[in-house]
């Protein structure tokens, strides 16, 4: 039975009500009833609700005014999340062997899927200290690094757990991909005391550790997955995120992570690798714009300020041979000219609708190549951003169920991994100011 409540968030200058639909229980977990702590929030400064509604701008072009509706939608989407929790901590996204099992409750917690929800609770506003779901995200951390400690030294995955929706798609060393990525993501909120800081960077210099271990000659992670591509992108990712933190990664295993994954695309012909993206362009062509961001938005900015400097004529295009006239050496010149190409055409590529039909039908691997896509843009600070996010939040608000999850029809189904991707997605913006920081060449 559905009950409609309203909740008063404080909001800056004022209070701006929004209604949304809350449900009373798992329709398949009978024993779960529905509890609420409060009616009433604050929401700490930076907040997705304060930068969708308005109230307060995210980073230059990337402010954006998101309707109320998108608002409405992650609401339900958290409220739905935080009730799929296990009392360990975790959340689970269930085995490959059994697809058919939807109850969050009735699967195994596992570190790709607790890392994924973490990661969507400090993006919407929550904090370890604050917010509606601090509590929720206390023992997330506590699950992780529980993970993370009691890893073997040898191995280089985090979990005992095997056959996992997430392992058998993405691959087997996901697990500790993308609990590195949570906690550099935390480590970036500045919201922890020294003891714990210091805590979760010798985990995440654990993590950092594995996945270089993993990393195979061209550059891939092994233990590929049925879109293996996705995963050797995420560690790509993981890596550069945990870098811009302080941890000891190598910048050799970064660049050629970044290699593989632009080597995937073809900006000349628009020709995509797809080897290990189960034959899917979308899944190869959104990390290749994703690892290429950083060097594309380095190219660009340092075209422009040639030109206003007089260096380069008004019209001179971002080509190797620019490059070398303001200082590039041959080499550096063509790596970074491949850079920009690749990116400025994989993005366009990245949002034609017959290659966002990915697989043909929404699953796992369609909304994380989603999320690359918004992050690269601005990253990359890609005044088109907001184009896509019309249309990226158009499509997530029509296929949300709805008890306000979202779930997959192939592949990685899990509500509760597609729920928390989804609100990755539909928040994006509120890390703007992250994501562009990282995107800086320093």
């Amino acid at each position: 039975m559905k009950k409609l409540k309203t909740i008063f968030v404080a909001a800056g200058i004022g209070l701006l009500a929004i209604s949304v639909f809350f449900f009373s229980s798992f329709s398949s977990t009978k024993k779960n009833k529905a509890t609420y702590r409060t009616t009433y929030r604050s929401i700490p400064r930076g907040c997705v609700f304060l930068t969708l509604m308005g109230e307060e701008s995210s980073v230059g072009s990337f402010a954006y005014k998101t309707p109320e509706k998108v608002a409405a939608s992650i609401e339900k989407g958290l409220t739905w999340i935080v009730r799929a929790q296990h009392p360990s901590g975790g959340w689970g996204a269930g085995s490959h062997s059994r697809q058919d099992v939807m109850d969050p409750h009735a699967v195994q917690p596992d570190p790709a899927t607790t890392s994924m929800v973490a990661m969507a609770l400090l993006r919407t506003g929550t904090t370890l200290h604050s917010g509606l779901y601090s509590a929720e995200l206390k023992r997330a951390l506590d699950y992780i690094l529980r993970e993370v400690e009691r890893a073997s030294d040898k191995s280089t995955t985090i979990t005992d757990l095997a056959g996992t929706q997430i392992q058998i798609k993405l691959g087997s060393n996901i697990d500790v991909i993308m609990a590195s990525q949570f906690l550099s993501n935390l480590l970036s909120s500045d919201d922890l005391d020294s003891q714990l800081k210091t805590q979760v960077k010798k985990a995440l210099n654990t993590c950092v550790s594995k996945i270089q271990r993993a990393q195979e000659a061209n550059g891939s992670i092994s233990g590929s997955g049925w879109a293996g591509v996705l995963q050797s992108s995420f560690a790509t990712n993981a890596l550069e995120s945990a870098q811009a933190q302080g941890a000891k990664v190598d910048n050799d295993a970064l660049n050629k992570a970044r290699d593989f994954q632009k080597g995937n695309y073809d900006a000349k012909t628009g020709n995509v690798n797809t080897s290990m993206g189960a034959g899917v362009s979308l899944y190869s062509v959104t990390g290749s714009a994703r690892a290429s961001a950083k060097e594309a938005r380095k190219v660009e900015e340092e075209i422009s300020k040639a030109k206003r400097e007089g260096k380069l004529s008004q019209n001179a295009p971002a080509s190797a041979e620019s490059l070398e006239k303001i200082g590039y050496d041959k080499d550096d010149a063509m790596k970074y000219s491949t850079a920009y190409n690749v990116y400025n055409s994989a993005k366009v590529q990245a949002q034609r609708d017959e290659v966002m039909d990915g697989f043909g039908s929404n699953g796992g691997e369609e909304f994380l190549s989603y999320l690359q896509t918004g992050e690269s843009m601005i990253i990359s600070k890609d005044n088109t951003w907001d184009t896509w996010y019309n249309n990226i939040s158009g499509r997530m608000l029509k296929i949300q169920n709805d008890d306000g999850s979202w779930s997959g029809h192939h592949c990685i189904t899990s509500p509760v991994f597609c729920t928390a991707t989804s609100l990755l997605i539909l928040s994006v913006s509120n890390d703007a100011d992250k994501l562009i920081e990282l995107g800086n060449n320093k």
